[in-house]
């Protein structure tokens, strides 16, 4: 074979890898098939024993500087939530609306110690609810004299997925059909030292939120079904 019959098959293989990973390419976003997520409508303002305590500064730690929100995040919703016990919730949702590698959603376990937090310990749970169990991470934290215990997850899609394998997985699964999957992030965090009680109290908050929701919003917020799991 000559070297110029030779560099004519390897340029038309090149080619046609290109075209081939072009016409793969994913170019329709699920955030733009029915209703649209809206953050401020989707999670009540009161539900169970809660209600938002619009006069309560929440301290809540943004997932990133201002610019980088507005860039990976179409939304973000931060609200402090109180108890008839005087418990508080700090709750801030954050959601994307194009889940491709370039605008993956941020964890806190890297937001805060950007922030100046302390990464005292990490380890993974459930939340268990009457529509099924969330998948979660929880972390403790400390800011000089301020301890906040924190439980989130996230999705892609209407799918929880940990870690960086698993939102890879479930975006390329989106993508062989053509498709950019949405994504957010749930965060619930407590000021306090005890650990234990924090998550306690963070987890019978998550239920409570989880019962009042539409059967469409529960799928888009923790990819659980409508219905009820029967024990």
């Amino acid at each position: 074979m000559s070297i110029k019959l030779r560099n004519l098959i390897i340029l038309a293989l090149m080619l046609s890898a290109s075209g081939l990973a072009f016409a793969l390419r994913p170019t329709h976003r699920i955030a733009d098939e029915g209703q649209k997520v809206n953050l401020e409508q989707m999670i009540p303002a009161q539900f169970g024993d809660w209600q938002e305590d619009v006069q309560q500064f929440a301290q809540i730690v943004n997932p990133e500087q201002k610019e980088t929100i507005q860039r990976i995040y179409a939304q973000t919703l931060s609200r402090s939530y109180v108890n008839p016990q005087g418990e508080r919730i700090m709750l801030t949702i954050a959601y994307g609306e194009d889940q491709s590698d370039a605008k993956q959603l941020h964890y806190p376990e890297i937001c805060y110690p950007a922030q100046g937090f302390q990464l005292i310990s990490t380890k993974f749970g459930e939340i268990k609810t009457e529509f099924g169990n969330i998948r979660v991470k929880r972390l403790m934290t400390t800011l000089g004299e301020r301890s906040e215990p924190l439980t989130y997850w996230t999705t892609v899609g209407n799918h929880v997925v940990m870690g960086g394998k698993e939102t890879k997985l479930e975006q390329l699964k989106y993508g062989f059909k053509g498709q950019i999957p949405d994504g957010l992030l749930f965060r619930v965090s407590s000021l306090t030292p005890d650990e234990t009680a924090g998550y306690a109290v963070q987890q019978e908050f998550v239920r409570t939120l989880i019962s009042s929701l539409s059967p469409q919003n529960r799928l888009k917020l923790a990819g659980l079904p409508g219905n009820t799991i029967k024990p």
